[in-house]
């Protein structure tokens, strides 16, 4: 017999909102985290905005101890940790030490780099010979499991406990990979997420691809711009988020509170065939990926609610909207609800799809649509699509059953999930 999974527990470390209590407050207003950065303006970027969760010294002593904040230089890592416990903590699981693990319980926290910073401190100091001066932590901060490694160590799991890195489709990947253990019956719990690094040294390659906005460096809250007419590209940003993934019998077990539901979902490549490239998506893989999501769930498409996108403010957002209209078959006032979170906080990379993921769960948790800012011209493209209310820019009640989530990645990767109010 499959498990059903749900969600117990969520954490966060989001550009406009660190904690779930304050990112609901943020998302449901429209608050948008995006700041003028001094370093990028001195550093010469073309683009000097971006998002960047502030962390106060209180909560990272909470997450860490005085030896591991040592000579400690990994902002991904920091992220990560801080949103991995508290959706550990959201969940009513225990943070007490014991002797042998919890092997009912595993880690699958996703990455795209892990302690840029500290890699580049390294370097230095093998460059001036002084290699026998690293220190002993350099390793687990730079390897690219070191995120799920410091996770594993600090809540004792003892189930899988590992590390996946699909681009800007690692969050999503990294919900049905977890999904996808419980479902086959080898962990009862398992805490799926992902995280990415802050600064130069992540955002500076795609500074230099010209995919980042340049235009409204002095209005940082005004720079992301999905699915507007006036969009002219990303604007980078960090963060981490956290879900706690369990079997039904084992929540309902523990009285544990319910999100939501995962239904089920769909991973693929376009292998860079087609319209597909490196940088590009292949738009049949694309409306393949999300077909074939809808279909592992058990949902047709008439039935969804709501979408929330992956619309990165960049000249491939109508080509998005092109691809849900084409997969689900629903146009103009028959097309869902759908939102973009990276108005607020700048795609912010490996950890864009668990953060949007954590935003599309409390919308069912709560009943809600969260407002897109910064597209009141819409694209004509996208309204030629769907009816411009399908596309809400004000805080909107509402009760969301179901709720497609999908995001899209360089190196032609797809990744959709379908979530679903819980019903016992």
């Amino acid at each position: 017999m499959t498990s059903r999974v749900v969600i117990t527990g969520l954490g966060v470390a989001a550009p406009n909102g660190v904690g779930i209590p304050q990112f609901t407050e943020a998302i449901k207003n429209g608050k948008s985290g995006i700041q003028h950065q001094e370093q990028l303006e001195n550093l010469q970027f073309s683009c000097q905005i971006a998002g960047k969760p502030t962390l106060s010294p209180e909560l990272i002593s909470s997450c860490f101890t005085d030896l591991e904040l040592k000579n400690f230089n990994s902002s991904g890592i920091l992220y990560g940790v801080i949103a991995g416990m508290e959706a550990w903590k959201d969940a009513g699981l225990p943070l007490d030490i014991k002797e042998e693990p919890d092997w009912d319980s595993g880690t699958i926290f996703g990455t795209g780099t892990s302690g840029i910073d500290k890699f580049r401190e390294a370097i230095y100091k093998i460059d001036l010979l002084q290699a026998r001066r690293l220190g002993s932590n350099v390793i687990t901060q730079t390897m690219a499991s070191g995120i799920s490694a410091y996770l594993g160590g600090k809540l004792g799991l003892g189930n899988q406990v590992t590390t996946n890195s699909s681009a800007c489709t690692t969050g999503a990947e990294s919900i049905l990979l977890a999904y996808e253990r419980i479902k086959a019956g080898q962990a009862l719990r398992m805490l799926a997420g992902s995280t990415s690094d802050s600064g130069p040294y992540i955002w500076a390659g795609f500074d230099a691809m010209k995919v980042c906005t340049f235009k409204n460096n002095n209005q940082p809250e005004k720079g992301s711009r999905p699915m507007s007419a006036t969009a002219s590209g990303l604007v980078p940003g960090s963060g981490a988020g956290a879900l706690l993934l369990e079997s039904l019998e084992s929540a309902i077990a523990r009285g544990a509170y319910i999100y939501a539901e995962i239904l089920g979902g769909h991973v693929n490549s376009g292998g860079q065939r087609g319209s597909g490239s490196m940088t590009s998506p292949n738009n049949l893989a694309v409306q393949k990926c999300i077909k074939a999501a809808l279909k592992n769930a058990g949902v047709k498409a008439e039935e969804l609610d709501a979408i929330n996108g992956h619309l990165t403010a960049t000249v491939m957002d109508s080509t998005e909207i092109h691809n849900w209209a084409a997969a689900l078959d629903r146009s103009g006032k028959t097309f869902p609800y759908i939102n973009s979170l990276k108005g607020m906080t700048g795609h912010c990379l490996t950890a864009a799809g668990s953060i949007e993921c954590i935003a599309s769960v409390l919308q069912i948790d709560q009943g809600f649509l969260f407002p897109n800012i910064n597209c009141e011209d819409l694209h004509p493209e996208i309204v030629k699509i769907i009816d411009p209310e399908k596309i809400p820019t004000q805080y909107l009640p509402y009760e969301v059953n179901l709720l497609a989530k999908a995001s899209f990645g360089f190196g032609d990767v797809n990744a959709c999930l379908i979530l679903k109010k819980y019903k016992s």
